[in-house]
């Protein structure tokens, strides 16, 4: 199979990881979709790609609107790989927790891959190809206290990629999860603020006493961490893998 072919669509790819693993799979001559909320910041990163002899285009995608979905599906019926990646956080006791922030996060970590996956799995079931890739997060896994959507999102995203997986057992699809512990991101270095205010710490004992203590290995995750693993996930060496989480956590989940 010659994957450098296949079209990847990858959500929240305006910075971040999803950037991250935009330009590196354009890099293994992928043909790549630069989706995110903010179209500016896709098409910047579209522009970066195709600058260094890349195939890249951008596109404003909203994975909490159903019509934005439906409109991507009809749009990009060529879609072979999806990375659903799109993401937000908000950090608050529960009580103190806005209801429209909640919902928010469940639209967007749970519901929106789910409808996403929905709107492009026809077209890789007539193809009989098809990838899925989620990224998830250690709280899949465990729970930490003032992130009650954000667990339960991802959580929850574990349970749909299961099901999935049973779904799709009749064809080459896959759809497994990867779930890192803390990765140097914007949306880590927003969330650092607010832990402070509500563990009542400073922002250096934020980094080192709930994002590092737990992980053996005391470090954050690296951005080629989680490209490699998506590009295994994607391979054809990968094709029996699916439903599965693949955890990368410097050893947080093992005591």
């Amino acid at each position: 199979m010659d994957l450098p072919t296949k079209t990847v669509l990858i959500t929240g790819a305006g910075s971040g990881i999803g950037a991250a693993v935009a330009e590196n799979l354009a890099k293994k001559a992928f043909n790549v979709i630069v989706s995110d909320l903010n179209l500016s910041s896709a098409e910047k990163v579209s522009a970066k790609i195709n600058a260094h002899g890349g195939r890249a285009r951008a596109l404003g995608l909203d994975v909490a609107d159903q019509q934005s979905i439906e409109s991507c599906a009809a749009t990009h019926p060529e879609i072979d790989i999806l990375v659903n990646n799109a993401g937000l956080q908000f950090v608050a006791k529960l009580e103190s927790f806005p209801p429209e922030k909640w919902r928010l996060l469940i639209d967007v970590l749970l519901v929106g891959p789910a409808m996403l996956t929905r709107a492009l799995l026809p077209a890789m079931r007539e193809r009989g190809y098809g990838r899925i890739i989620n990224v998830g997060s250690i709280h899949a896994l465990v729970a930490s206290p003032f992130k009650s959507a954000y667990v339960a999102a991802k959580h929850g995203l574990l349970g749909f990629s299961k099901v999935l997986a049973l779904e799709t057992a009749d064809q080459n699809i896959t759809i497994n999860t990867i779930c890192p512990s803390y990765v140097k991101t914007p949306l880590v270095e927003s969330q650092i603020m607010q832990q402070a205010r509500e563990h009542g710490m400073s922002e250096a004992d934020v980094i080192d006493k709930i994002m590092l203590e737990p992980m053996p290995k005391k470090a954050f995750i690296g951005m080629d961490e989680l490209v490699a693993a998506t590009i295994f996930l994607i391979s054809d060496e990968a094709r029996n893998m699916t439903g599965q989480t693949l955890t990368i956590d410097g050893g947080w989940t093992i005591k």
